[in-house]
């Protein structure tokens, strides 16, 4: 094996299929194929339309890695795939495929945590992690802060949402303003031309009392419900709704909130470098926000390019390598998929 391990990542967990190839921490393939477009009917994302995509999908993503990359199957040193958390029937597929080649090709196999995934995909264009580091990541199930000080060993959560993830929050936004689904992209352009500071929504889970318990948790869920009740009002009193307006005083209010509580980590633990990922960390507001905020405390932001923050297979790719090179023991070939695999578990154990 050379030093450089050449590692193969496989991602199922939602409605992304990726097939990711990484050499140490050089990004060689980056094969997805997205269902994305066979759920926007329902508004959100199906599981079982999801699951019989990655089906169909698997076997000729799985060729276009390996053919970007210019490597065969027997070239791999190991094959890394998301065992949770996700979607129970999306993760099955991506697991058992991932079991068909490793038993086929005599590769050892890492069942990892997509949400690690998430922190370790910044190596491929940032280079190695600082530990410790603070972590942000924002996606469509998942809105939470990390003390990651070792990610081979496992990460230490901060906080979580404790009921709309960020994500899901703008897709339910979305499509309360009929923009439709996904919503985060659709909600970044169209707040470009609207005003931020027009509507004073509510930060939740900010008050004083509220960060006695809950200092690094999220909650959006009142955020939506108040962005709903005022388009509301608008619209019985018979005024247009300024949609623009709308989005970007929305999109304010999750991203002031979501920055000023990962900083606030990084000052109370004493952590100079925070990473953001998922897929929430392509949004461009969140970004700058973050990196002014961050800036004027000495606080280094690492940011993967947007195309790295959303679901793939490089992010897999990149925390199987990362796991190999520690020298961590591979999984067992009879790994379960876990829909709730917890953040302390960065791996399932051989």
């Amino acid at each position: 094996m050379p030093d450089e391990p050449l590692v193969l990542g496989i991602e199922t967990s939602c409605d992304e299929t990726g097939v990711g190839i990484v050499r140490g921490h050089t990004l060689l393939a980056d094969a997805l194929a997205s269902s994305v477009d066979q759920h926007a009917r329902f508004g959100g994302v199906v599981p079982e339309v999801a699951s019989r995509a990655h089906l169909e999908a698997m076997v000729p993503t799985m060729q276009r890695a390996l053919d970007d990359a210019g490597v065969t199957l027997a070239d791999i040193d190991a094959i890394a795939v998301t065992a949770g958390p996700g979607l129970a029937g999306a993760l099955l597929v991506g697991v058992a495929a991932a079991k068909g080649y490793a038993l086929a090709a005599d590769k050892p196999i890492y069942g990892v945590n997509h949400l690690a995934a998430h922190v370790a995909v910044d190596t491929l264009e940032h280079g190695p992690l600082p530990e410790p580091a603070i972590a942000m990541l924002v996606s469509g199930g998942h809105s939470s802060l990390l003390l990651v000080n070792d990610l081979t060993a496992g990460v230490t959560p901060l906080g979580a949402t404790i009921d709309d993830a960020a994500g899901e929050a703008f897709d339910k936004v979305a499509r309360l303003l009929g923009m439709g689904f996904p919503g985060g992209p659709v909600i970044d352009r169209t707040a470009r031309d609207g005003d931020p500071a027009a509507i004073a929504f509510p930060r939740g889970l900010t008050a004083p009392k509220d960060r006695l318990k809950h200092r690094y948790d999220f909650s959006f869920s009142g955020l939506k419900t108040a962005v709903a009740r005022w388009v509301e009002a608008r619209e019985r009193s018979g005024e247009p709704v300024p949609i623009a307006d709308v989005a970007a005083s929305f999109q304010d209010a999750v991203c002031d909130v979501l920055t000023s509580k990962a900083l606030d980590a990084c000052r109370e633990y004493g952590i100079e470098t925070l990473i953001i990922g998922g897929g929430v960390a392509a949004n461009s507001r969140l970004r700058l926000l973050a990196e002014e905020r961050a800036a004027k405390l000495g606080i280094r932001v690492r940011v993967p390019r947007p195309g790295l923050c959303t679901d793939n297979g490089a992010m897999v790719a990149a925390l199987g390598s990362h796991l190999v090179a520690a020298g961590v023991a591979p999984s067992r070939l009879d790994l379960p998929a876990d829909s709730a695999m917890p953040l302390t578990s960065v791996t399932v154990a051989g």
